[in-house]
């Protein structure tokens, strides 16, 4: 089964190579979309594919690479299309 989310993850998750983690994290996967810092210091993440393996990118990020301290990840259902071809990082 296919599945679309959003996820903003929130703590010490800008500047600890967050985004290039998750990037690695979701290409052993097979997830696609992107992770982004935002302005208020969390970090946004769009990931679309097999339920399981967004699932598991999920609950990586509830922890995330060594450096960075998640608080909170806030997760929602995006109704899924197949909106992209990889996993990146956005500016």
């Amino acid at each position: 089964m296919l599945k679309k989310v959003k996820a903003i993850v929130v703590g010490r998750v800008q500047g600890v190579w967050f985004r290039a983690n998750t990037v690695q994290e979701a290409k052993l996967l097979g997830v696609r979309g992107y992770a982004r810092n935002l302005p208020d210091g969390s970090v946004e993440i769009v990931a679309e594919g097999e339920s399981e393996a967004v699932d598991a990118l999920i609950a990586w990020a509830g922890e995330g690479p060594p450096l960075a301290i998640v608080r909170h990840v806030r997760v929602e259902d995006l109704d899924y299309e197949e909106e992209f071809s990889s996993f990146g990082v956005r500016h």
